[in-house]
């Protein structure tokens, strides 16, 4: 059964952020709270987690999945942003979007876009992801917490143990922090193409 820890939304215990750190180290599965929804994350590195990630979504290989990082300087390891794009991200993040970019060799090609070599990356506005992504030291591997069949992200931690204390090794109760999506935004050429409107503001980049 997952273990459960309830984190302060404002102030984590630092004691339990090592704790829930340690577990991802060591290959877990944690659902953990963002800006926009809870999500599902794991160890980047961990294809073990990444697959267990699969089987509870039951996506298929075409799925992208996201990185989520600490800060600009984090994404620019993992993504080719021109000094434009940057200037951008910087004014929109940390916030609910998750931006696509060209992957550099540091992203794991399991994790890229088969066809056009992508990646989604996203800056959480969110203390206790922050706090995670602090200790940890690098990105999560993320995914939204979408069941399949439905349409909307699960929104109760103890919904989340009772669905899933069997398939995750733990659920981190952050409080109540919302269910819609990020606004998706291609950025992997020279434009920025909203793919998905919402939680972001998607008209920032209507031309």
């Amino acid at each position: 059964m997952a273990q459960f820890f309830q984190i302060h939304p404002d102030n984590p215990q630092l004691r339990l952020i090592r704790s829930a750190v340690e577990i991802i180290r060591q290959g877990g599965l944690v659902i953990y709270p963002t800006d926009s929804s809870y999500a599902l994350g794991c160890h980047v590195g961990d294809k073990r987690a990444m697959e267990r990630i699969r089987q509870i979504r039951q996506l298929d290989d075409k799925h992208n999945f996201t990185l989520v990082c600490r800060d600009l300087t984090e994404i620019s390891t993992y993504a080719k942003i021109s000094n434009q794009q940057y200037r951008l991200l910087k004014g929109l993040t940390p916030g609910p979007y998750t931006f696509i970019h060209q992957a550099t060799k540091q992203v794991p090609k399991r994790l890229q876009h088969a066809k056009r070599k992508t990646i989604g990356l996203r800056i959480p506005d969110n203390h206790i992801a922050q706090a995670l992504l602090g200790e940890l030291g690098e990105p999560l591997m993320s995914s939204t917490l979408i069941l399949p069949g439905d349409e909307m992200p699960l929104t109760d931690p103890y919904d989340m143990r009772d669905t899933l204390g069997h398939d995750v090794d733990l659920v981190i109760d952050g409080g109540y922090c919302g269910f819609e999506p990020t606004t998706v935004v291609d950025m992997s050429d020279d434009s920025a193409t909203v793919v998905r409107k919402g939680k972001g503001d998607a008209t920032l980049f209507e031309a």
